[in-house]
């Protein structure tokens, strides 16, 4: 019996996230999109618009990196800025007719991936349900300083 420790579901996580975004930068390159534009891409394709602090938030990215990205999709004309109508300060993002169309066809080409790859392990949901309840779960309970009593269902070992 080996007394090394299997991989934790954080190590596991961030594993599986690294080559899952390597996997999505190869099929976004195809469309000439990096994962951040998509991201940025993803969040404002319902159209209502959104403030740059919710979608650096949503995206990961600190404000400054965020903003030069998005000069950047402004300058490749794939979305631009509009004065919010309820609060003149703030300035909403929107994609522009070539973003939404970049969008269109990364969108159709991550979901063929996404379907290829959840097929190969067999999944009808789960995964993205289990993950959904995961981070609800994180963003409401801090982390006993004390051990958690769930410990051995987090970090499993051999």
């Amino acid at each position: 019996m080996s007394s090394v420790p299997s991989p934790g579901l954080a190590h596991l996580l961030a594993h599986a996230e690294r080559r899952l975004g390597r996997r999505m930068a190869v099929v976004l390159a195809e469309e000439e999109c990096s994962v951040e534009q998509w991201r940025v891409l993803s969040i404002i394709a319902d159209g209502r618009g959104h403030p740059m602090t919710e979608i650096a938030d949503q995206v990961l990215m600190p404000a400054p990196s965020l903003t030069k990205l998005v000069d950047r999709m402004v300058a490749d004309n794939l979305v631009h800025r509009r004065p919010d109508r309820a609060d003149r300060r703030r300035v909403l993002l929107h994609l522009t007719a070539r973003g939404r169309t970049l969008h269109q066809r990364a969108a159709h080409r991550l979901l063929t991936d996404q379907t290829r790859l959840l097929d190969a392990i067999d999944d009808h949901g789960d995964l993205v349900r289990l993950l959904a309840r995961l981070t609800a779960v994180l963003d409401q309970e801090p982390a006993e300083e004390n051990g958690d009593e769930h410990a051995e269902k987090i970090l499993p070992v051999s």
